[in-house]
């Protein structure tokens, strides 16, 4: 649309359904790229994406002409079709219902990439679920623990 200007950086966080640990090393790099694809067919700006075997983060420069909600239905079933039809797990592969999205600001670009990007060193000493809660916390997020992801151990 002619004459929209607009700034807005969204971090998501979703999870491997039952939180397993099913994206392998192996694939994670063919994954994220994949990913990168499905965000940038839908005309918005990947910017950083990383994760662990249960769960991915991913920065985008999200333009208005599409709903944050739309564009993560969107990467769960593209990338789970492609991690099923390659056969990259054993049995079929899904995503977690729900998803967390937390806003920044320009001037937070750098900090959050490189949250992003060093995933593997944060959780040698923080589980995914204890980063979630922050997360939440420190973004004011009212939550219910019965709709928040599914957490094992």
């Amino acid at each position: 649309m002619a004459n929209t200007f607009s700034q807005i950086y969204i971090q998501t966080v979703f999870a491997v359904n039952n939180r397993q640990s099913l994206i392998a090393p192996e694939f994670k790099e063919e994954l994220f790229k994949y990913i990168t694809g499905i965000v940038r067919n839908q005309k918005q700006k990947l910017i950083a994406i990383n994760g662990m075997p249960d769960h991915i983060h991913i920065l985008i420069g999200l333009r208005p002409a599409i709903a944050l909600a739309d564009l993560v239905q969107e990467i769960k079933a593209d990338s789970t079709n492609f991690i099923d039809k390659k056969q990259l797990v054993h049995g079929r592969f899904s995503w977690q219902e729900g998803y967390g999205a937390f806003s920044y600001g320009h001037s937070q670009l750098n900090t959050i990439i490189r949250y992003i990007q060093n995933q593997e060193r944060h959780h040698q000493k923080r589980s995914f679920k204890d980063e979630y809660l922050t997360l939440l916390r420190k973004f004011d997020i009212a939550f219910d623990d019965k709709y928040v992801f599914k957490f094992i151990g």
